[in-house]
């Protein structure tokens, strides 16, 4: 079955930089849709990234230019590079194989400090 493994969240003082890694198995990686979502405490999930298994990106308005997703397909790995973070980016980051989320992970919690 699907089994997604969030990495690399943390405390990031505000203007800071994190990278988030997923480790993917039990599915075929190489030729499925990516999503990062997040979920901000008390409020609901909320997309943040996708990526097409050629590459092709996708992201929210909100994080556009700031965030960047990539694969590794030969590794079965999906990142999230995020830079300029804001309190507002604090959230449980989950990627998924579905772009609802059905397929997430447990996640990583990003905290950001003002």
């Amino acid at each position: 079955q699907v089994l997604l493994v969030e990495s690399g969240g943390g405390l990031v003082q505000s203007g800071g930089s994190l990278r988030l890694s997923c480790a993917a198995s039990g599915f075929p990686f190489s030729s499925s849709d990516m999503t990062w979502l997040r979920q901000a405490p008390g409020k609901g999930l909320e997309f943040v990234s996708n990526i097409s298994p050629g590459g092709d990106t996708t992201y929210a308005t909100s994080v556009k230019g700031r965030f960047t997703i990539s694969r590794d397909n030969a590794k079965n790995t999906l990142s999230l590079q995020m830079t300029r973070l804001n309190p507002e980016d604090t959230a449980v980051y989950y990627c998924a194989a579905d772009p609802f989320g059905a397929s997430r992970g447990e996640g990583t919690l990003v905290t950001v400090s003002s």
